[in-house]
């Protein structure tokens, strides 16, 4: 088993997690959308993550929609004291399993409660507000409207603490004005790397930075010289590409997903891999051109 100690922790809210978390996203059908097709392996997968070490679980209502949510219920209520869910609002499922913005008060509000009834707590320890001006991609504008509602949800005492999710680095510097913001959720991975600044600035201020898609999402990462590094290593890509993200920054929170429980040992056993300076000098190159800060 895993040593997940291995990569260290970083305070989410007041909370001190282990940088190796677990996103429950895939446990979800095909396309994010009604149930797996194995419910009986999806929590077992949920129940292996924690037995492993796992104390931080990223979700959402709208994954599935709800699917997710009931699962990890399921295989893990009561839930042990140590584990942190993270769950997320802002987006709703379309009947044809689209992705599209639910960021009104109204839809904020009840999105909160449906996280808790499906999760079964009476508060939530985190919850991303997923800024939907665009389904995929960051897209600068106003957040304060839909971050007011998460706060007067928050002094309710409904929610805990409150991050972010898809937005940019003015997104995130106006969020900080209307709440302590613990957390930011963006596209990152070893060739997708706009916002390397943005890691540097939250880390100077003592703020997690959690990467989705950190293997490529629906387009897994392909890279000779991934290829090459883990061969070296006697490792897989994928697990590489992992172990590059805990050595990027200290404030990095992983939360890989799968629906496989040997794919979730290869992801935890990630955490104990050390990459040399000239492995990470030959993996920095990989990122596309006008993804690096460089």
């Amino acid at each position: 088993m895993a040593d997940l100690n291995a990569a260290g922790t970083f305070q989410l809210g007041d909370r001190s997690v282990k940088r190796m978390g677990y996103g429950a996203m895939q446990l979800a059908g095909p396309g994010v959308f009604g149930p797996p097709g194995d419910p009986n392996t999806a929590r077992a997968v949920l129940r292996e993550a924690l037995a492993s070490g796992v104390d931080h679980i990223d979700t959402s209502d709208f994954y599935g929609p709800h699917i997710t949510n009931e699962l990890i219920r399921e295989a893990l209520s009561p839930y042990p004291d140590d584990l942190t869910l993270v769950t997320k609002v802002g987006a709703v499922r379309g009947e044809d399993g689209s992705w599209n913005p639910a960021m009104t008060p109204r839809e904020l509000t009840a999105a909160v409660h449906d996280n808790l009834r499906n999760l079964g707590v009476d508060a939530l320890d985190v919850v991303n507000l997923r800024i939907m001006f665009k389904a995929h991609a960051p897209t600068e504008g106003p957040i304060e409207e839909p971050l007011s509602t998460l706060v007067e949800l928050q002094q309710q005492g409904l929610i805990r603490h409150i991050g972010l999710s898809n937005v940019t680095a003015a997104q995130v510097e106006q969020g900080r004005r209307f709440a302590d913001i613990v957390c930011v959720q963006n596209h990152y991975n070893l060739a997708h790397r706009a916002d390397d600044p943005l890691i540097d600035l939250l880390a100077s201020a003592g703020i997690a930075y959690v990467p989705f898609f950190p293997l490529g999402g629906f387009t897994p990462l392909q890279s000779s010289t991934l290829s090459e590094v883990a061969a070296e290593l006697g490792t897989t890509p994928m697990q590489v590409a992992l172990a590059w993200l805990l050595q990027r920054a200290s404030n990095i929170l992983l939360i890989p997903g799968t629906s496989s429980l040997k794919h979730l040992r290869e992801n935890l056993a990630a955490a104990e891999i050390k990459l040399s300076d000239e492995a990470i000098t030959r993996l920095d190159a990989i990122a596309q051109p006008g993804e690096s800060s460089d």
